[in-house]
């Protein structure tokens, strides 16, 4: 059980809902006088509360007997979490929020914000006094105090950011919750080899096949340099959920071999890994055993689907790995600087 109080316009509000993300239940303000409901009521798990000079029945007097007697009950182990800022900050807050502060003398110019932080920092000194923890958030940006919290009560597993890479066909669109987005469509499509057609990325002869493509060993050195420094930048952000799309024609081959070598590289580094295949219907955890693929229509990548052969030489050489010049007959007039 954490409490969770302090200065108003320090941060109580942000850290209950960062404690909320962390699976505790949340209730902000709660009459004291049902507090040891909240506590003792059957199936409860992890609890956050908020309390201030808000609170119906507000004394802190009251709340800390109440906490020790829990205490010695073994009922519960409350931590009191006090979050504080200076008195400059805070005036500064409540200016660009335009807010009141809620003790504030009313009819007062400005609304008595400092008179209101005044009367607030008395009325809560036992409570700062008896906290297990004060957080001064003065020069602390939300990304920290997330981490900070999270370090102290977060399951362990939960802290950090889960990564989601996820392979698509474009004529379905791009994914909606995608924030970085890959187009691989510059490979050499497999759909155009019998063979190779009916199968998948994940299939070894596709793999061979695209792995071949003499861009391809640039293009992976060059997004694998990208996104392994953005990955710990995005978590130090305070980000929680990064989703990378790679997208080809159907959805079936390119993006599929892609995703799964870019998610095995990834959890490579570390990170909670979720691979999707929207095209095939397909969910792995890395690491983690595979899901099983659940029934759906026909998938874009279905041959009838994928874009119709060119009508231009360039078809007749799309199989010749071997002949980079033939196979993409703009770069043989352009110097190679690999």
């Amino acid at each position: 059980m954490v409490v969770v109080t302090g200065m108003s316009g320090a941060g109580k509000s942000s850290a209950l809902r960062v404690l909320e993300d962390l699976g505790h239940e949340t209730v902000d303000n709660p009459p004291l006088a049902v507090l040891g409901e909240l506590i003792t009521g059957p199936g409860v798990g992890p609890l956050a509360i908020g309390v201030d000079t808000r609170t119906r029945g507000f004394d802190p007097t009251a709340l800390l007997a109440g906490l020790d007697a829990l205490r010695a009950r073994r009922a519960a182990a409350p931590e009191i979490v006090f979050v504080d800022a200076a008195e400059d900050v805070l005036l500064r807050r409540f200016s660009e929020t335009r807010r009141r502060h809620p003790l504030a003398p009313a009819g007062m110019p400005g609304g008595g914000v400092a008179d209101g932080i005044a009367r607030e920092e008395l009325a809560l000194a036992p409570l700062r006094e008896a906290a297990d923890w004060v957080i001064d958030t003065s020069v602390l940006p939300l990304p920290e105090l997330r981490r900070m919290l999270e370090r102290r009560y977060g399951p362990a597993g939960l802290a950090g950011m889960s990564v989601t890479v996820q392979s698509f066909g474009y004529p379905r669109g791009l994914p909606r919750e995608a924030d970085l987005v890959l187009d691989l469509r510059f490979l050499r499509n497999p759909h155009y080899d019998p063979a190779l057609r009916p199968m998948t990325g994940r299939d070894a002869p596709v793999a061979a096949f695209i792995e071949g493509d003499p861009e391809w060993g640039p293009f992976w050195a060059r997004m694998t340099a990208l996104l392994d420094p953005l990955l710990p930048a995005y978590e130090t952000g305070g980000k929680k959920y990064l989703t990378v799309a790679l997208g080809c024609t159907g959805g079936k081959h390119r993006s599929v071999l892609a995703a799964e070598r870019l998610a095995r590289h990834i959890a490579g580094k570390g990170w909670p890994v979720e691979l999707s295949h929207r095209e095939l219907s397909i969910r792995e955890s890395l690491p983690g055993a595979r899901l099983q693929a659940t029934p759906s229509a026909p998938h874009i990548g279905s041959p009838s689907m994928n874009e119709p052969p060119p009508a231009t030489p360039r078809a007749a050489h799309a199989l010749s790995p071997d002949n980079p010049a033939e196979t993409r007959p703009w770069r043989a007039a352009l110097p190679d600087h690999r």
